[in-house]
């Protein structure tokens, strides 16, 4: 597995906002290539600790020489973070003064991985960003991409590619999918793209995005269980975080975005926290000229004072 590069969205407003002190401990939740926790630890020192959960086994295999300088300052757990609490408690790993969760999927994922979360390239139609683990393979348990569109019923297609992809025209991709797997099963990104190029009009959205973004979009949600992972995670990192101690999470699309602005309004009103972004923070021109991936993120952020 080769190294690449990795630019960490939002860097500068995640440090500012989390505002690592010597000798605090911080939660990584989504730890990926780890250029947010990287830059906590030049500043926690000498004693600060990061706990860092990443999902992908691989992902982790990749950091070994990046992450050799912080040995004994940087715990690394191959876990989902929706377990986040149970992990905090079997590494005992506290006070913490703040926690990371970057829900974007990491650049290896979409260069590397061969998982299929780009339509750019030709791939098998997996998605998992946890590891896949042989055992799982054609269990119920190891739900994919090429599973849903070729096993799962039109009207349940249409239904997901609406409601997690706010897709205008999930009807007509649905239909056609299940027209085109009569013939032979839909294996890789392009045969998926393929359809849906063909179901929606011509020049949709006017050539500003692929006409597959949505429905990928939404396949991945669904076969992470992203939305309900978020949904789980988002109250134990406010019950672990320490007085004062601070969550910033940074979403990519408007689902999750919703899920975050409405927890913490809701955390907010019951007198737990302090919303420290009115509006949230999204990237600068100059980020967005360096790493356009970035344009779709938005960053809140909370103190909590009780």
């Amino acid at each position: 597995m080769t190294s690449i590069e990795h630019t960490p969205v939002l860097l500068k407003e995640v440090i500012s906002l989390l505002d690592p002190k010597p000798n605090e401990n911080f939660i990584d939740a989504t730890f990926g290539l780890g250029g947010h926790s990287l830059t906590i630890l030049d500043k926690n020192g000498p004693k600060g600790k990061v706990l860092g959960i990443e999902a992908d086994l691989n992902v982790i295999k990749n950091l070994k020489l990046k992450i050799k300088n912080y040995a004994g300052r940087l715990i690394l757990v191959n876990d989902n973070f929706a377990n986040l609490k149970k992990i905090v408690e079997k590494q005992k790993f506290k006070p913490v003064s703040g926690i990371l969760m970057d829900l974007g999927i990491s650049s290896w994922h979409l260069d590397k991985s061969g998982r299929g979360f780009t339509f750019l390239k030709n791939e098998p139609l997996n998605m998992k960003i946890q590891s896949p683990k042989p055992e799982l393979q054609n269990s119920e348990n190891d739900l994919t991409a090429e599973r849903i569109v070729n096993d799962w019923q039109e009207a349940d297609l249409e239904k997901i590619f609406r409601e997690y992809g706010q897709e205008r025209f999930s009807k007509n991709i649905a239909k056609n999918i299940c027209k085109f797997r009569k013939a032979k099963p839909i294996k890789t990104t392009f045969q998926l793209s393929e359809i849906i190029r063909k179901s929606v009009p011509t020049g949709y959205e006017k050539g500003r995005i692929n006409p597959a973004t949505r429905v990928f979009l939404a396949l991945r949600i669904v076969v992470n269980r992203e939305l309900e992972n978020l949904t789980k995670t988002l109250p134990q990192a406010m019950a672990i975080l320490a007085k004062n101690g601070k969550l910033a999470v940074i979403s990519f699309n408007s689902l999750e975005d919703r899920l975050v602005k409405n927890f913490f309004k809701e955390t907010a009103a019951q007198g737990i926290i302090k919303i420290l972004t009115k509006k949230p923070i999204t990237p600068s021109l100059q980020e967005l000229k360096i790493n356009p991936r970035s344009r779709s993120a938005k960053l809140r952020a909370a103190l909590k004072i009780s």
